[in-house]
């Protein structure tokens, strides 16, 4: 019987819990299905997913084919009235074993899909691996207690819930254990991180006793984090622990505060220029990313330049951009649009000065030293998140300091020290 097949849709978190499905389905003896993990983010990730699930069928007719995940804890019904489609799952129920139970698909779709908003724990998942990584992902929260206008996730996520520290140390430890040299924390909004539990730990005190409790792990990496919530130790322990790694990446969305404004967003555009002046002089070497809407409702071309001009102010080489996607059931839905030729436009535009920040942070590595995590085929990762190949075999899952000798399109290349 064929192996089930986890198909991941959007963020890191997803892909995470699609690591604790794959577990739970073998664990409850469900071979040969396919099950689809959809994210819900814009308008065209619930478009993706459909697409993703009439090719998921296409390929595998036969299977019995579950679709899980964000879009369907927002819109089940929906995905349950898909003829692709033997079950729906909503991101509560995921995560639990018993859902994957082997069941005869009938001829309408099982849909087991609760009020997220009334879930109030987060489960410590244990994951021993990710097929064909040497990173690995681990939760530290979910959910999200703010309400960005243009955000659908707190409804597909529920409320901020924080996995206590001794079980995210449990987890790291299981995972060196395995042979992981790197973990990434991730959840939906992590500086958020604490606010529930006993004593309000943040996330900069996480990282730091993290560190100081799993001393045999080589690097730490973060996901998004929210520039209004960035804590005090958090910079400080950048400063001083050179195994988290000097990569931040900003959940900025624009940088014009009046857009800011009605993004709901906490940070204005000062602010955000002041977390990336602290963090460089936390660590000199640090490389900032930044996720950014192009074409938000109301957007002028005078507002679009402000976060245009952000990119080289803030020194931006990680760009994930986005041109604006209506999501239904948002305020930012209902606001006055800006067309979409235009967005398009102008995520063209921020990509572009994305590119050539990037190119330049490339260029100016030619000569260094620098360690690299080698992934597999001889490439890895820098700690600033700079895809490097080498340019001779090198055994995978290794630290490896290499002089950089040139830049291949959008990556280093670069020869180990001997």
């Amino acid at each position: 019987m064929a192996e089930t097949r986890v198909i991941t849709l959007g963020c890191r978190l997803n892909a995470f819990e699609s690591e604790v499905i794959r577990a739970n389905a073998l664990r409850a003896g469900l071979t040969g299905a396919v099950i689809v993990n959809t994210c819900a983010v814009t308008g065209e990730a619930e478009r993706r997913a459909r697409q993703a699930i009439r090719r998921a069928r296409r390929e595998r007719p036969d299977a019995q084919l579950i679709v899980t995940g964000c879009a369907a804890q927002l819109n089940p019904d929906s995905f349950a009235a898909m003829p692709e489609v033997d079950g729906v799952l909503g991101n509560a129920e995921k995560l639990e074993t018993d859902a994957f139970a082997p069941d005869a698909a009938g001829a309408q779709a099982d849909v087991r899909v609760a009020d997220i908003m009334t879930v109030r724990e987060t489960a410590g998942h244990l994951v021993d691996g990710f097929d064909g990584r040497t990173r690995a992902f681990v939760q530290i929260q979910q959910g999200c207690d703010h309400r960005c206008t243009f955000c659908i996730i707190p409804f597909a996520r529920g409320n901020n819930r924080s996995l206590a520290m001794g079980a995210i140390a449990d987890q790291v430890r299981r995972l060196v254990a395995a042979g992981y040299r790197e973990v990434v924390l991730t959840g939906v909004d992590i500086c958020s991180y604490g606010r529930d539990l006993p004593g309000q730990p943040t996330l900069g005190q996480l990282v730091r006793r993290l560190l100081k409790a799993v001393p045999e792990l080589d690097r730490l990496r973060l996901s998004s984090l929210d520039p209004a919530a960035m804590d005090d130790d958090l910079f400080r322990v950048l400063a001083e622990d050179p195994r988290l790694m000097p990569h931040l990446h900003l959940s900025l969305q624009a940088m014009d505060d009046m857009v800011l404004k009605r993004m709901k967003r906490r940070h204005g555009r000062s602010a955000a220029l002041a977390v990336a002046a602290r963090a460089r002089k936390a660590r000199p070497d640090v490389v900032l990313g930044a996720d950014l809407i192009a074409g938000f409702p109301t957007e002028t071309d005078a507002m679009f330049e402000n976060t245009l001009a952000a990119v080289t102010e803030m020194g931006l080489v990680h760009l994930h951009v986005f041109p604006y996607s209506e999501r239904d059931g948002t305020p930012a839905a209902r606001m006055p649009a800006v067309p979409g030729p235009l967005r398009k436009e102008r995520a063209a535009r921020l990509r572009e000065a994305g590119a050539l920040a990037r190119a330049a942070h490339l260029a100016a590595q030619v000569g260094r030293t620098t360690p690299v995590l080698v992934e597999n085929d001889n490439r890895g990762l820098t700690p600033q998140y700079m895809p490097l190949r080498l340019d001779v075999p090198v055994v995978d899952n290794q630290v490896v300091a290499a002089r950089v000798t040139g830049v291949e399109g959008t990556a280093l290349v670069g020869t180990p020290v001997r």
